[in-house]
């Protein structure tokens, strides 16, 4: 059997650069079902310590990159306020490689092409380490949120819709 060492990502050299703690979590992707919840069920973590990468488009502040639990919606109003924007939108997905180097389902808050302002949904200081993309499909990076916050310049902010 034939063992599969996964390369490390360049997320994973930047993070070992600046000397940030982490574990990589793989996991089989499922091209039918792209879902963070699937991912999180794929590496048995909690839904809510998994957070996906979303990129926005501000009305003046332009680009902008939220980190949200998988299982959540983001809610616009929050995120515009959180920005200091009137209105933001999703970045269309076939603009999302030519702004960020990630694909779908790869994008990660580390290491994206250039430098955008971030924004961490403030549930994640609820856990002592939180799962982000490894900038690949098929792979997680475990930090803890403090760490990842600090290297990225990122907010807390209230981020995700209320039901």
């Amino acid at each position: 059997m034939k063992v599969h060492k996964l390369e490390k990502t360049n997320v994973m050299r930047l993070l070992d650069a600046a000397g940030i703690a982490y574990r990589v979590q793989e996991y089989e992707v499922d091209e039918q079902d792209l879902s963070g919840i699937h991912v999180a069920e794929a590496i048995g973590q909690d839904v809510d310590m998994v957070f996906k990468t979303l990129v926005l488009k501000g009305e003046k502040t332009g680009f902008l990159v939220c980190c949200i639990p998988v299982a959540e919606e983001l809610d616009l109003k929050k995120v515009a306020k959180a920005a200091g924007d009137k209105k933001v939108e999703m970045l269309p997905m076939k603009e999302l490689l030519a702004t960020t180097g990630y694909i779908r389902g790869g994008c990660s808050p580390v290491g994206m092409k250039k430098k955008f302002p971030t924004y961490l949904d403030e549930t994640a200081q609820l856990f002592e380490e939180i799962a982000v993309s490894a900038g690949i499909r098929g792979a997680q990076i475990i930090v803890n949120p403090e760490d990842l916050k600090t290297y990225i310049e990122a907010e807390y902010a209230d981020l995700t819709q209320t039901l």
